[in-house]
C-alpha cells in the first residue's frame, strides 16, 4: 500500500513538473506552492494590524480602503493555493473528482476572512503580552516590526483556522515558512490562547496536539513534544493528528524558561505555574507550583596567569 501511494506521488510530482516546464501554469495538476504560501503569509501580515483599528466591528470587505486591493490580493492567492492543496490531495487518495473544489475553495476563503477581525484581535492581545512581559521592549511598534515571535505566532494562528477546517498541506506549509524566518517552531495544529509571548524564541518547538492556555510566556529552546509516540491502532499504523493525544498541555499564566523540556499528552501544567530553565518534566504539576533543578555543584579553577 505504501509502495503505491509513493508511486502516486511521484507520478503526481512529474506531471505538475512537466505542466510547469510547459509553462502552463493553469493546469489543475499543479501542486500548491511554497512560494505561494509565503505570499500569502507575508500579504497576512502587512493587512491584518490595520484590520484591527479600522474594522474590528465591521465586515472584513469593508476595510480600510488602502487595504482593498491588498485584500483582493490575498484572497486570490488563498483560494488559488486551496484548489491546488485540496486537488492533489484528492487525487493522492485515488479521487480524481474536482467538480466541487473551486467552490469548496471559495467557500472556505469566506469563511476565514470571517475571521480576520478576531484573528486581528488577538495579534494585538500578543503585542500586548510581549510589552508587558519584556523590559527590553522600547515600544509596541517595536515589537511589531522586529520581534520574530510575532511572525511565528500570527502566522500559526491563521494556519490554526485552515487546520480545523480540514485543508490539506497548506497549514503546515504556512508554518513552515514562518519557521524558516524565525527559527519558531508551531505546529498548526496547536491550540494557543491569547496574550501569547516568547521571548527571544530560537528553537522553540510547539508540537500539533499540544494546548496553551492565556497570558502564557516561553523563552528560547522551549519543547512541548511529544513523549513515546508511536501509538498504533489495530491494522498497526500510527494513530495520527488530534487522535493521538502526544503533547503536553499549559494552562493560563505560566512561565516556562529557556530550553525547559515538557513532554506526553496526559502532562499538564497547572496555571501560575512556573517552570524553571533546562527541566525535563514528563508528569503533570499543580497549579501554582515552580519546578526547578537543584543547583548544580560548578568547579571553578583559578589559575596564575601565564608569564
Amino acid at each position: 500500500m505504501h509502495d503505491k501511494r509513493l508511486e502516486n506521488l511521484a507520478s503526481e510530482f512529474k506531471t505538475a513538473l512537466d505542466a510547469q516546464l510547459s509553462g502552463d501554469y493553469g493546469c489543475e495538476f499543479r501542486l500548491p506552492s511554497r512560494e505561494a504560501a509565503a505570499q500569502v503569509c507575508r500579504h497576512y501580515l502587512g493587512l491584518l494590524f490595520p484590520v484591527f483599528y479600522h474594522s474590528q466591528d465591521a465586515a472584513v470587505d469593508r476595510a480600510a480602503t488602502g487595504s482593498r486591493q491588498y485584500l483582493a490580493e490575498m484572497e486570490t492567492l488563498l483560494r488559488e493555493q486551496l484548489c491546488s492543496a485540496m486537488r492533489f490531495d484528492r487525487r493522492c487518495q485515488g479521487d480524481e473528482s474536482t467538480i466541487d473544489i473551486e467552490d469548496r475553495a471559495q467557500e472556505l476563503t469566506e469563511q476565514l476572512f470571517e475571521q480576520l477581525p478576531e484573528l486581528a484581535r488577538l495579534l494585538a492581545s500578543d503585542i500586548e503580552a510581549a510589552f508587558c512581559n519584556d523590559p527590553a521592549a522600547a515600544s509596541h511598534e517595536e515589537i511589531l516590526l522586529s520581534y520574530p515571535c510575532m511572525e511565528a505566532i500570527t502566522v500559526q494562528r491563521l494556519a490554526h483556522r485552515l487546520y480545523l477546517m480540514g485543508v490539506p498541506f497548506l497549514p503546515r506549509m504556512m508554518t513552515e515558512v514562518a519557521h524558516s524566518h524565525t527559527g519558531i517552531d508551531i505546529n498548526p495544529g496547536a491550540t494557543i490562547g491569547e496574550s501569547f509571548f516568547i521571548d527571544h524564541g530560537t528553537g522553540v518547538v510547539i508540537g500539533e496536539t499540544a494546548s496553551i492556555g492565556k497570558k502564557v510566556t516561553l523563552y528560547h529552546g522551549v519543547t512541548l513534544g511529544a513523549f513515546n509516540p508511536l501509538r498504533k491502532d489495530e491494522q498497526g499504523e500510527l494513530r495520527r493528528g488530534h487522535e493521538n493525544k502526544r503533547h503536553p498541555d499549559l494552562e493560563d499564566h505560566v512561565t516556562v524558561y529557556p530550553n525547559a523540556t515538557i513532554l506526553g499528552g496526559q502532562t499538564r501544567v497547572g496555571h501560575h505555574s512556573v517552570i524553571g530553565g533546562n527541566v525535563w518534566l514528563t508528569h503533570s504539576v499543580e497549579p501554582y507550583s515552580k519546578v526547578t533543578l537543584k543547583d548544580p555543584e560548578l568547579l571553578i579553577l583559578n589559575g596564575e596567569p601565564s608569564s
